[in-house]
């Protein structure tokens, strides 16, 4: 499953590695950052032994016509040599349960059937209000577009700490759901990438003391760290386009930090 550690939609796809799924983790090469090529500082061989170089070679396999976009991550089943699918919530649906039989781990359930509702409708806003909501605010091209999606990304940040302030350990519940996993990713990359580059800069990640423990606690669970390369993600952002100051003209918020209360 070609994939790149410094996206935040890669992460979640993370789940069930060896003898199911092969990982193989794509660069940023500049002009060629939605290709990849197997061979750098930042990528892994060609584990699955596919032959590609570049990963639009698995989209023109699956697809001779295909002329859309290149985009990670790509589950690829090797005997057929096609794209299962490249919709990271929906790999990560699948990963789940789809190899429980092949021997992946199965003590852990992100998608129970008793809470998929529930699950669904948070994982919704997740995506519109944080994981877009960052680039709302980091793509803003005038002052209006901007302070609009402030304040929506941060309104949605204070309502989720709301939710984790009653001491729950996870967002509905004592076990972790998929709706963690697509929460920790842009979390755990906001206070090194989306509030210093995107302007995100209302506040930190680590003022929200309950996002933050939770952000933690997932952090420290079996096999997530790794999933987490901060090198990879502060090469490809803060070495990339977004380290191009090309957003003139947008005033980031203060932060909320007021120096006169007390300790």
């Amino acid at each position: 499953m070609p994939l790149r550690s410094s996206h935040p939609r890669c992460t979640r796809a993370k789940r069930a590695e060896g003898d199911c799924v092969y990982i193989d983790i794509v660069p940023d090469l500049g002009h060629l950052r939605w290709l990849g090529v197997w061979d750098t500082s930042l990528s892994t061989p060609d584990g699955a032994a596919n032959g590609f170089q570049f990963l639009h070679e698995a989209y023109r396999a699956t697809s001779p016509t295909y002329t859309g976009k290149v985009t990670v991550p790509v589950l690829w089943d090797r005997h057929t040599r096609q794209i299962v699918n490249n919709e990271s919530v929906e790999i990560a649906i699948m990963l789940n349960e789809a190899f429980d039989s092949l021997g992946a781990e199965r003590n852990l359930d992100l998608y129970p059937r008793a809470f998929r509702s529930e699950i669904d409708n948070l994982n919704a806003r997740i995506s519109k209000n944080l994981s877009k909501g960052v680039y709302a605010v980091g793509q803003a091209r005038e002052q209006t577009d901007y302070n609009l999606a402030v304040s929506e990304l941060f309104g949605f940040l204070d309502e989720m700490e709301d939710l984790v302030r009653d001491g729950r350990a996870f967002l509905l519940g004592d076990q972790p759901t998929l709706a963690d996993v697509l929460i920790f990713t842009p979390l755990v990359r906001f206070d090194c990438v989306y509030n210093p580059l995107f302007r995100a800069s209302r506040r930190r990640l680590v003022d929200y003391a309950g996002l933050a423990a939770l952000t933690r606690r997932i952090y420290r669970l079996p096999g997530v760290a790794d999933t987490v390369r901060f090198d990879h993600i502060l090469t490809h952002y803060h070495d990339g386009d977004w380290g191009v100051a090309n957003r003139r003209g947008i005033t980031p918020e203060a932060p909320a930090i007021d120096f006169r209360s007390a300790d």
